[in-house]
């Protein structure tokens, strides 16, 4: 997220494009046309501990790149186009493609080169700009959500920890549609929760 917030991405490319299997974007030191400035330069050459999880590599994950070394990914990743169950456990996974994937379908097409054992796309694939969007915290959603309910002359939504307890605190828009379900259709587990520690026991139909 720093490298991108740095703009180190910029004018990197994809340098291997292999059909069913990753598109994979390049090492920010070496494969951007632009010249780095001495932050961008300091960040790319970090690397980060091997963090691997049961999360499946399948297509539209995003994983990072690595040599054989486990904790030398940097800032080169692969996003799946297409299941690959070796690698699963193997490399680190940290996201996944919500919505464009007819964008993997059209690098897919494109003609390619064989190099070893990388497949490689004839033509250079740039990426000219990358962003970001800032998520505000969960306690700022929680609180929006309950002064909507509270401006819609519902009765008073205690922000409670319950619900962190099925959605792990760290993926935060699931966190609020699920406290959102909660609101308007109705969580039996946050109900009986509420029930136990609460004394509003009506706030929820049964």
């Amino acid at each position: 997220m720093k490298l991108v917030r740095l703009g180190a991405y910029n004018t990197n490319h994809f340098f291997r494009v292999d059909k069913g299997f990753v598109a994979q974007v390049a090492d920010v030191i070496g494969g951007r046309e632009a010249p780095m400035n001495a932050e961008q330069r300091q960040e790319g050459k970090k690397t980060i501990p091997g963090e691997f999880s049961q999360v499946k590599h399948v297509r539209g994950i995003l994983s990072m790149g690595r040599y054989s070394d486990p904790d030398s990914a940097g800032s080169s990743f692969s996003m799946l186009l297409g299941n690959a169950p070796h690698l699963d456990g193997q490399y680190a996974i940290f996201g996944k493609v919500t919505k464009g994937d007819e964008v993997l379908a059209k690098l897919e097409e494109l003609p390619t080169r064989r190099e070893g054992i990388f497949v490689m796309p004839l033509q250079r694939i740039t990426i000219l700009s990358t962003y970001y969007y800032e998520i505000e915290s969960c306690e700022d959603r929680v609180y929006s959500l309950k002064k909507r309910l509270m401006e819609a002359n519902a009765v008073t939504l205690p922000v409670q920890q319950e619900c962190s307890c099925l959605l792990g605190s760290g993926d935060r828009s699931l966190l609020f549609l699920f406290m959102s379900m909660c609101a308007f259709v109705g969580c039996s587990y946050c109900i009986f929760q509420r029930k136990k520690n609460s004394r509003e026991r009506n706030i929820f139909p049964e």
